[in-house]
């Protein structure tokens, strides 16, 4: 791939770069439909149980090289933004959790990439807004999966003032799980998917599949729906294993991946 490097470790971690460094990893076609493809060939590894999204240079992602904007139909818009949105509709669907590396500045369609990512870590100079409205356009697209994080008034607020939120403003809004130095970061999301990467990854998958597919349906439907996913994961071997592993006090040997 052009502008995306992928590498995978001996402990399960599939990582992804954004390599855009000298344009802050802003979206172009190509790297949104490489970012894409990355992250189902990474789902579909077994050897990968959990991926990790970072930036190459100095920022996460800055939104949408606006180089490709002028010149365009309505069609062809909305067939373009469409292509830039894919990575971000595509992680709920993965198997696999994915955690965003977040550091510098992660707007528009970048902050809408750490949103839709299933986990954040930040460094302390991270910055994440909606900040499409200030240049006369909008990010009613990235909107959508902010929106999840931080509900309706405060997502209202990021669409239409397009202000930078630091990284403890961020976490204290749900956009962010967890915050490291600067100088720390890689080793500090490295080790964090490492260790959700110990997990029995039968159950990690089906934990995150039946969250996402649950979360429109009615309260009812949501326990009726995920206790069914509870009993196929019980009939799994993993699942006897790690009870198994539990009163033997030793860890577990999982099946899977």
């Amino acid at each position: 791939m052009e502008e995306i490097l992928i590498e995978k470790t001996e402990t399960h971690v599939g990582i992804i770069t954004l390599n855009r460094p000298e344009q802050m990893n802003t979206f172009s076609s190509l790297m949104a439909a490489e970012l894409k493809q990355a992250l189902v060939d990474l789902d579909t590894d077994p050897a990968v149980r959990v991926i990790l999204i970072k930036g190459a240079g100095r920022a996460f992602c800055a939104g949408i090289d606006v180089n490709e904007l002028e010149g365009k139909t309505a069609v062809e818009y909305r067939e373009w933004i469409e292509k830039m949105e894919q990575p971000l509709v595509s992680i709920s669907k993965l198997r696999t959790p994915v955690i965003a590396q977040v550091h510098g500045v992660a707007a528009a369609n970048g902050m809408g990439l750490a949103a839709s990512a299933d986990l954040v870590i930040a460094a302390d100079n991270a910055k994440m807004g909606l900040t499409a409205i200030n240049v006369g356009l909008n990010c009613v697209g990235p909107v959508i999966p902010v929106a999840r994080c931080v509900g309706r008034k405060k997502a209202l607020e990021l669409l239409l003032y397009g202000d930078l939120l630091k990284a403890d403003q961020a976490m204290a809004l749900g956009l962010i799980n967890k915050i490291a130095p600067l100088d720390e970061l890689e080793s500090k999301a490295l080790e964090w998917a490492e260790t959700l990467a110990q997990k029995s990854p039968i159950a990690v998958q089906i934990a995150k599949t039946a969250f996402y597919t649950s979360e429109d349906m009615g309260y009812q439907d949501q326990f009726a729906y995920m206790n069914e996913a509870f009993a196929r994961l019980c009939t799994t071997e993993d699942a006897k294993e790690g009870v198994r592993a539990f009163f033997e006090k030793r860890p577990p040997q999982w099946k899977m991946g």
